[in-house]
Protein backbone atom coordinates (compact mmCIF):
# COMPACT_ATOMS: atom_id res chain seq x y z
CA UNK A 1 0.00 0.00 0.00
CA UNK A 2 1.13 3.42 -1.06
CA UNK A 3 0.71 5.56 2.57
CA UNK A 4 1.02 9.72 2.41
CA UNK A 5 1.98 11.61 5.25
CA UNK A 6 1.51 15.39 4.85
CA UNK A 7 2.56 18.83 6.97
CA UNK A 8 -0.81 19.43 9.06
CA UNK A 9 -1.87 22.95 8.04
CA UNK A 10 -4.15 23.70 10.53
CA UNK A 11 -3.37 26.66 12.26
CA UNK A 12 -0.41 26.29 14.68
CA UNK A 13 -0.86 22.49 14.84
CA UNK A 14 2.79 21.39 14.85
CA UNK A 15 2.19 17.76 15.56
CA UNK A 16 2.71 14.38 13.02
CA UNK A 17 0.64 11.77 12.31
CA UNK A 18 3.68 9.66 11.90
CA UNK A 19 7.04 9.37 13.10
CA UNK A 20 10.10 7.93 11.79
CA UNK A 21 10.11 4.99 13.35
CA UNK A 22 6.58 3.85 12.33
CA UNK A 23 7.31 4.42 8.55
CA UNK A 24 10.04 1.99 9.34
CA UNK A 25 8.11 -0.18 10.24
CA UNK A 26 5.73 0.25 7.28
CA UNK A 27 8.92 0.12 4.63
CA UNK A 28 9.84 -3.38 6.48
CA UNK A 29 6.40 -4.63 5.46
CA UNK A 30 6.81 -3.85 2.20
CA UNK A 31 5.05 -0.88 1.92
CA UNK A 32 5.52 2.46 0.43
CA UNK A 33 5.38 5.88 2.29
CA UNK A 34 5.31 9.24 0.90
CA UNK A 35 6.05 12.31 3.25
CA UNK A 36 5.46 16.01 2.28
CA UNK A 37 9.21 17.50 3.29
CA UNK A 38 9.19 19.44 6.36
CA UNK A 39 5.86 17.13 8.20
CA UNK A 40 7.74 16.44 10.83
CA UNK A 41 9.57 19.33 11.99
CA UNK A 42 7.27 21.08 13.96
CA UNK A 43 7.79 18.04 16.61
CA UNK A 44 11.32 18.21 15.68
CA UNK A 45 11.30 15.35 13.00
CA UNK A 46 14.07 16.11 10.25
CA UNK A 47 13.26 15.23 6.77
CA UNK A 48 16.52 13.07 6.79
CA UNK A 49 15.27 10.93 9.89
CA UNK A 50 12.26 9.89 7.08
CA UNK A 51 14.69 9.38 4.39
CA UNK A 52 16.76 7.12 6.50
CA UNK A 53 13.48 5.06 7.51
CA UNK A 54 12.82 4.50 4.11
CA UNK A 55 10.25 7.47 3.18
CA UNK A 56 10.03 8.85 0.24
CA UNK A 57 10.43 12.75 0.16
CA UNK A 58 8.25 14.69 -1.50
CA UNK A 59 7.98 18.45 -2.46
CA UNK A 60 3.80 19.16 -2.21
CA UNK A 61 0.89 18.67 -0.40
CA UNK A 62 -0.86 17.76 -3.77
CA UNK A 63 1.28 15.12 -5.18
CA UNK A 64 1.29 13.41 -1.60
CA UNK A 65 -2.54 13.29 -1.73
CA UNK A 66 -3.09 12.51 -5.48
CA UNK A 67 -0.58 9.40 -5.10
CA UNK A 68 -1.83 7.89 -1.82
CA UNK A 69 -4.15 5.05 -1.05
CA UNK A 70 -3.80 6.11 2.42
CA UNK A 71 -3.49 9.30 4.31
CA UNK A 72 -2.44 9.90 7.76
CA UNK A 73 -2.93 13.08 9.65
CA UNK A 74 -3.29 14.34 12.87
CA UNK A 75 -6.09 16.57 12.54
CA UNK A 76 -9.31 16.50 10.38
CA UNK A 77 -8.79 17.83 6.57
CA UNK A 78 -9.56 21.74 6.35
CA UNK A 79 -11.09 23.07 3.43
CA UNK A 80 -7.97 23.76 1.28
CA UNK A 81 -7.78 20.10 1.22
CA UNK A 82 -11.09 18.59 0.32
CA UNK A 83 -10.20 18.80 -3.31
CA UNK A 84 -7.08 16.64 -2.71
CA UNK A 85 -9.08 14.20 -0.81
CA UNK A 86 -8.98 10.87 -3.89
CA UNK A 87 -12.00 8.90 -4.41
CA UNK A 88 -12.01 5.90 -2.01
CA UNK A 89 -9.12 6.86 -0.42
CA UNK A 90 -8.59 5.28 3.26
CA UNK A 91 -7.69 8.07 5.89
CA UNK A 92 -6.79 7.82 8.98
CA UNK A 93 -6.84 10.96 11.75
CA UNK A 94 -8.74 12.62 13.84
CA UNK A 95 -12.23 13.76 12.52
CA UNK A 96 -14.88 14.93 14.86
CA UNK A 97 -17.12 14.28 11.97
CA UNK A 98 -20.29 15.06 14.43
CA UNK A 99 -19.35 18.53 14.55
CA UNK A 100 -18.44 19.03 10.65
CA UNK A 101 -21.45 17.90 8.35
CA UNK A 102 -19.70 19.89 5.60
CA UNK A 103 -16.33 17.45 5.88
CA UNK A 104 -18.56 14.86 6.24
CA UNK A 105 -20.34 15.30 3.22
CA UNK A 106 -17.36 15.55 1.18
CA UNK A 107 -16.20 11.93 2.72
CA UNK A 108 -18.85 10.61 1.57
CA UNK A 109 -19.48 12.24 -1.69
CA UNK A 110 -16.13 10.69 -2.28
CA UNK A 111 -16.69 7.51 -0.69
CA UNK A 112 -13.72 7.54 1.59
CA UNK A 113 -12.94 5.30 4.19
CA UNK A 114 -12.66 7.19 6.81
CA UNK A 115 -10.98 6.09 10.21
CA UNK A 116 -11.79 8.47 12.95
CA UNK A 117 -9.25 8.29 16.22
CA UNK A 118 -11.76 9.20 18.97
CA UNK A 119 -14.11 7.02 18.20
CA UNK A 120 -12.21 3.42 18.12
CA UNK A 121 -13.52 2.76 21.55
CA UNK A 122 -12.84 -1.04 23.28
CA UNK A 123 -15.25 -3.17 24.61
CA UNK A 124 -14.93 -1.89 28.47
CA UNK A 125 -15.61 1.79 26.75
CA UNK A 126 -11.87 3.00 26.54
CA UNK A 127 -11.35 5.51 24.05
CA UNK A 128 -7.52 4.56 23.78
CA UNK A 129 -6.68 6.95 20.96
CA UNK A 130 -8.00 10.09 22.43
CA UNK A 131 -7.02 9.26 25.89
CA UNK A 132 -3.33 10.57 25.52
CA UNK A 133 -4.25 14.00 23.58
CA UNK A 134 -7.12 14.29 26.35
CA UNK A 135 -4.72 14.48 28.85
CA UNK A 136 -2.28 16.84 27.03
CA UNK A 137 -5.35 19.38 26.81
CA UNK A 138 -6.65 18.72 30.14
CA UNK A 139 -3.36 19.45 31.60
CA UNK A 140 -3.11 22.43 29.07
CA UNK A 141 -7.01 23.99 30.14
CA UNK A 142 -5.66 24.66 33.86
CA UNK A 143 -2.53 26.07 32.73
CA UNK A 144 -4.38 28.78 30.16
CA UNK A 145 -6.77 29.13 32.46
CA UNK A 146 -4.26 30.24 34.86
CA UNK A 147 -2.66 32.57 32.57
CA UNK A 148 -6.02 34.50 31.11
CA UNK A 149 -7.06 34.49 34.41
CA UNK A 150 -4.41 37.25 34.89
CA UNK A 151 -5.69 41.04 35.31
CA UNK A 152 -3.49 41.98 31.80
CA UNK A 153 -4.77 39.32 30.06
CA UNK A 154 -9.10 39.76 30.89
CA UNK A 155 -9.46 37.90 33.69
CA UNK A 156 -10.46 38.80 37.11
CA UNK A 157 -6.49 39.00 38.61
CA UNK A 158 -6.41 35.72 40.68
CA UNK A 159 -3.99 33.56 41.21
CA UNK A 160 -5.53 30.02 41.09
CA UNK A 161 -2.93 28.88 44.61
CA UNK A 162 -3.83 32.28 46.36
CA UNK A 163 -1.06 33.06 49.36
CA UNK A 164 -1.34 33.06 53.25
CA UNK A 165 -4.33 35.18 53.94
CA UNK A 166 -6.40 35.23 50.60
CA UNK A 167 -8.85 32.45 49.04
CA UNK A 168 -8.09 29.91 46.45
CA UNK A 169 -8.39 30.33 43.11
CA UNK A 170 -11.77 28.34 42.64
CA UNK A 171 -11.94 25.84 39.35
CA UNK A 172 -14.92 23.96 38.24
CA UNK A 173 -14.79 21.23 35.65
CA UNK A 174 -17.64 19.93 34.18
CA UNK A 175 -17.03 16.05 33.37
CA UNK A 176 -15.06 13.64 35.14
CA UNK A 177 -13.76 11.43 32.48
CA UNK A 178 -9.59 11.82 31.31
CA UNK A 179 -9.47 15.72 30.57
CA UNK A 180 -11.81 16.47 33.67
CA UNK A 181 -9.16 14.46 36.06
CA UNK A 182 -5.36 15.73 34.20
CA UNK A 183 -7.44 19.36 34.28
CA UNK A 184 -8.06 18.93 38.27
CA UNK A 185 -4.72 17.00 38.80
CA UNK A 186 -2.70 20.60 37.20
CA UNK A 187 -5.32 22.62 39.82
CA UNK A 188 -5.13 20.67 42.72
CA UNK A 189 -0.92 20.84 42.36
CA UNK A 190 -1.30 25.01 41.43
CA UNK A 191 -3.25 24.96 44.98
CA UNK A 192 -6.77 25.40 43.77
CA UNK A 193 -9.88 25.39 45.04
CA UNK A 194 -10.79 22.30 42.88
CA UNK A 195 -14.80 21.04 41.68
CA UNK A 196 -15.02 18.01 39.69
CA UNK A 197 -19.36 17.64 38.23
CA UNK A 198 -19.91 14.39 36.89
CA UNK A 199 -23.42 12.12 36.04
CA UNK A 200 -21.84 9.03 37.20
CA UNK A 201 -21.75 8.32 40.71
CA UNK A 202 -19.42 5.77 40.54
CA UNK A 203 -16.80 8.20 38.97
CA UNK A 204 -17.27 10.57 41.34
CA UNK A 205 -16.08 8.36 44.34
CA UNK A 206 -13.02 7.06 42.05
CA UNK A 207 -12.28 10.53 42.04
CA UNK A 208 -13.00 11.55 45.87
CA UNK A 209 -10.75 8.48 46.35
CA UNK A 210 -8.12 9.56 43.38
CA UNK A 211 -7.74 12.78 45.35
CA UNK A 212 -7.90 11.94 48.94
CA UNK A 213 -10.65 14.52 49.64
CA UNK A 214 -8.29 17.41 47.90
CA UNK A 215 -11.43 17.88 45.44
CA UNK A 216 -15.21 18.40 45.97
CA UNK A 217 -17.05 16.06 43.51
CA UNK A 218 -20.24 17.09 43.31
CA UNK A 219 -23.37 15.53 41.38
CA UNK A 220 -24.01 17.03 37.62
CA UNK A 221 -27.18 18.91 37.64
CA UNK A 222 -28.74 22.00 36.16
CA UNK A 223 -28.99 23.39 39.62
CA UNK A 224 -25.45 22.86 40.67
CA UNK A 225 -23.53 23.49 37.47
CA UNK A 226 -25.62 27.08 37.88
CA UNK A 227 -24.54 27.27 41.06
CA UNK A 228 -20.89 26.17 40.81
CA UNK A 229 -20.23 27.87 37.60
CA UNK A 230 -21.24 31.69 39.36
CA UNK A 231 -18.75 30.88 42.07
CA UNK A 232 -16.00 29.97 39.62
CA UNK A 233 -12.50 31.66 38.35
CA UNK A 234 -12.05 29.25 35.97
CA UNK A 235 -14.51 26.63 34.22
CA UNK A 236 -13.32 23.81 32.20
CA UNK A 237 -15.52 22.04 30.03
CA UNK A 238 -14.53 18.33 29.63
CA UNK A 239 -17.43 16.38 28.47
CA UNK A 240 -17.41 13.75 25.76
CA UNK A 241 -20.25 11.53 24.22
CA UNK A 242 -18.13 9.02 21.71
CA UNK A 243 -18.55 10.41 18.08
CA UNK A 244 -21.32 12.44 19.21
CA UNK A 245 -22.08 16.54 19.64
CA UNK A 246 -21.03 17.31 22.90
CA UNK A 247 -24.18 18.24 24.71
CA UNK A 248 -24.65 21.98 25.73
CA UNK A 249 -24.21 22.31 29.79
CA UNK A 250 -23.71 25.69 30.32
CA UNK A 251 -26.12 28.62 27.93
CA UNK A 252 -26.06 32.09 27.38
CA UNK A 253 -28.01 33.22 29.94
CA UNK A 254 -25.87 31.86 32.84
CA UNK A 255 -22.91 33.19 31.07
CA UNK A 256 -24.28 36.68 31.98
CA UNK A 257 -24.66 35.54 35.40
CA UNK A 258 -20.76 34.75 35.35
CA UNK A 259 -18.56 37.08 37.17
CA UNK A 260 -16.75 39.08 35.00
CA UNK A 261 -13.13 37.95 34.23
CA UNK A 262 -13.97 34.52 34.83
CA UNK A 263 -12.41 32.43 31.93
CA UNK A 264 -14.00 29.65 30.45
CA UNK A 265 -12.05 26.65 28.96
CA UNK A 266 -14.32 24.85 26.49
CA UNK A 267 -11.95 21.83 26.05
CA UNK A 268 -15.30 19.73 24.07
CA UNK A 269 -15.15 22.62 21.13
CA UNK A 270 -13.53 20.13 18.65
CA UNK A 271 -16.91 18.34 19.10
CA UNK A 272 -19.67 21.00 19.10
CA UNK A 273 -18.53 22.70 22.87
CA UNK A 274 -20.42 21.93 25.72
CA UNK A 275 -20.75 25.84 26.36
CA UNK A 276 -23.48 27.50 24.28
CA UNK A 277 -21.51 30.62 23.89
CA UNK A 278 -18.29 28.90 22.70
CA UNK A 279 -17.29 28.95 19.06
CA UNK A 280 -13.84 27.37 17.75
CA UNK A 281 -10.65 29.68 17.98
CA UNK A 282 -7.27 29.46 16.74
CA UNK A 283 -3.75 29.88 18.58
CA UNK A 284 -3.36 32.97 16.80
CA UNK A 285 -6.52 34.44 18.06
CA UNK A 286 -7.42 31.87 21.33
CA UNK A 287 -9.64 33.89 23.25
CA UNK A 288 -13.13 36.48 23.00
CA UNK A 289 -14.51 38.09 25.51
CA UNK A 290 -19.06 37.36 26.16
CA UNK A 291 -20.99 39.81 28.51
CA UNK A 292 -17.33 39.72 30.40
CA UNK A 293 -16.28 36.41 30.87
CA UNK A 294 -13.28 35.53 28.94
CA UNK A 295 -13.69 32.35 26.49
CA UNK A 296 -10.78 30.00 25.68
CA UNK A 297 -11.68 27.52 22.64
CA UNK A 298 -8.86 26.19 20.78
CA UNK A 299 -9.31 23.09 19.04
CA UNK A 300 -6.30 21.81 18.41
CA UNK A 301 -4.49 22.75 21.83
CA UNK A 302 -2.43 19.69 21.77
CA UNK A 303 -0.72 21.38 18.94
CA UNK A 304 1.38 23.54 21.02
CA UNK A 305 3.37 20.91 22.66
CA UNK A 306 3.81 19.62 19.16
CA UNK A 307 6.34 17.26 20.69
CA UNK A 308 5.06 15.64 23.43
CA UNK A 309 1.69 15.20 22.09
CA UNK A 310 2.71 13.62 18.54
CA UNK A 311 5.15 11.00 20.69
CA UNK A 312 2.32 10.33 22.97
CA UNK A 313 -0.45 10.32 20.18
CA UNK A 314 2.28 7.86 17.86
CA UNK A 315 1.86 5.75 20.19
CA UNK A 316 -1.30 5.14 20.64
CA UNK A 317 -2.19 5.22 16.53
CA UNK A 318 0.68 2.97 15.44
CA UNK A 319 -1.16 -0.83 15.96
CA UNK A 320 -4.31 0.02 14.16
CA UNK A 321 -2.24 1.67 11.17
CA UNK A 322 -0.37 -1.10 10.89
CA UNK A 323 -3.12 -3.64 10.74
CA UNK A 324 -5.50 -1.29 8.26
CA UNK A 325 -1.93 -0.81 6.01
CA UNK A 326 -1.52 -5.29 6.60
CA UNK A 327 -4.81 -6.48 5.93
CA UNK A 328 -7.18 -3.65 4.71
CA UNK A 329 -9.96 -1.67 6.02
CA UNK A 330 -12.69 -4.11 6.09
CA UNK A 331 -10.51 -7.35 7.00
CA UNK A 332 -8.92 -5.22 9.70
CA UNK A 333 -12.18 -4.15 11.46
CA UNK A 334 -13.87 -7.07 10.97
CA UNK A 335 -10.71 -8.69 13.22
CA UNK A 336 -11.29 -5.52 15.89
CA UNK A 337 -14.23 -4.70 17.10
CA UNK A 338 -12.10 -1.50 18.63
CA UNK A 339 -11.54 -0.16 15.12
CA UNK A 340 -14.95 -1.24 13.80
CA UNK A 341 -16.24 1.58 16.15
CA UNK A 342 -13.61 4.19 14.61
CA UNK A 343 -14.57 3.27 10.81
CA UNK A 344 -17.40 6.76 10.70
CA UNK A 345 -17.56 6.58 6.74
CA UNK A 346 -17.16 3.57 4.17
CA UNK A 347 -18.35 3.78 0.52
CA UNK A 348 -20.24 6.51 0.89
CA UNK A 349 -22.04 5.62 3.88
CA UNK A 350 -22.12 6.62 7.73
CA UNK A 351 -20.91 3.91 9.89
CA UNK A 352 -20.48 5.13 12.99
CA UNK A 353 -24.14 5.21 15.02
CA UNK A 354 -23.34 8.80 16.96
CA UNK A 355 -22.38 10.31 14.12
CA UNK A 356 -25.73 9.66 12.14
CA UNK A 357 -27.56 10.63 14.81
CA UNK A 358 -26.42 14.09 15.52
CA UNK A 359 -26.01 14.86 11.52
CA UNK A 360 -29.27 13.41 10.54
CA UNK A 361 -27.85 10.36 8.04
CA UNK A 362 -28.74 6.66 7.93
CA UNK A 363 -26.64 4.37 9.78
CA UNK A 364 -25.40 2.06 7.32
CA UNK A 365 -22.29 -0.24 9.40
CA UNK A 366 -19.88 -2.05 8.15
CA UNK A 367 -21.48 -6.05 7.47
Amino acid sequence: MRIGLPKEIKNHEYRVGMIPNHVRALVQRGHQVLVERGAGLGSGFMDSLYEEAGAQMIDTAAEVWTSSEMIVKVKEPVASEYDLIQEGQLIYTYLHLAADPTLTEVLLKKKVSGVAYETIETADGRLPLLVPMSQVAGRMATQVGAQYLQKANGGKGVLLGGVPGTRRGRVVILGGGVVGTHAAQIAVGMGADVRILDINAKRLEELDFMFGGRVQTLYSDPYTIAEQAQQADLLIGAVLIAGAKAPTLVNRQLISQMEAGTVVVDVAVDQGGCIETCHATTHDAPTFVVDDVVHYCVANMPGAVSRTSTLALNSTTRPHLLALVDHGVEEACRRDPALMLGLNTYQGRCTHQAVATSLGYEYAPLV
